[in-house]
């Protein structure tokens, strides 16, 4: 897994598929996303690495309820007390009481999607808290809940707007240019929940796939190449 620093209270931990971010307030920690099942043990020891206590994990906030963005959310939450969060429409995924959605994919998308598939399925997670648009996150100096419906119905946003931070989750990516992102299960939602992104006026994007960005180019539609 490479760590990347993004800001000196912001990392990007990179996974062979996807990426989860650590965020610091002093001591404190908030893991946006947690990676595949069975990374935990990775995420503490590059906790660990920066200098920093996995102990010290507060809260875990999941963009939407795939598995490379849910899978280690539970055992890092058992180990450290830190509370997982989701948004309403997404829980019942990540707790597993109903199945993950189906999405409507495209011709080119397909094998993209059946790479993904190689990351093992997230167990069922516990979810502590269960958000909706515009709730505020208890971290990042008053960060808050976007709704960006689209790639799942649950997905969210994490807009820090005291710091010019925005997590995007998997509506957008950033492969080759900014772009819609892959696999959703309504791509006109995904769309416009972009539209509303790119309204935000951030000075740093946080994508599930692709580097960060120094805020919004203009967005590229083409396909979006495999996930490094």
């Amino acid at each position: 897994m490479d760590v990347v620093e993004i800001r000196p209270r912001l990392h990007l931990l990179r996974f062979p598929v996807g990426q989860a971010y650590l965020w610091r307030d002093g001591t404190e920690l908030t893991l946006v996303d947690a990676g595949h099942s069975g990374a935990a043990t990775e995420i503490e020891e590059a906790v660990t690495r920066l200098g920093q206590d996995p102990g010290a994990l507060r809260r875990v906030v999941l963009t939407h309820c795939h598995r490379d963005h849910v899978g280690s959310a539970g055992e890092l939450a058992r180990r450290h007390g830190a509370e997982v969060v989701a948004h309403r429409l997404d829980a019942p995924v990540v707790r597993g009481d109903v199945p993950v959605p189906e999405p409507v994919l495209l011709d080119w998308e397909i094998p993209l999607y059946e790479h993904g598939l190689t990351v093992p399925p997230a167990p069922p997670t516990r979810v502590d808290r269960e958000v909706e648009d515009g709730d505020e996150l208890g971290f990042g100096d008053g960060a808050r809940v976007v709704h960006t419906p689209g790639h799942t119905d649950g997905s969210i946003a994490v807009h820090l707007p005291y710091h010019g931070v925005l997590f995007v989750g998997d509506t957008l990516a950033s492969v080759n240019g900014i772009t819609l992102g892959v696999f959703h299960v309504d791509r006109e939602r995904a769309r416009q929940s972009m539209d509303r992104l790119l309204t935000l006026g951030p000075s740093t994007v946080c994508y599930g796939h692709g580097d960060p960005t120094p805020g919004f180019g203009e967005p590229v539609t083409g396909p979006v190449p495999p996930a490094r």
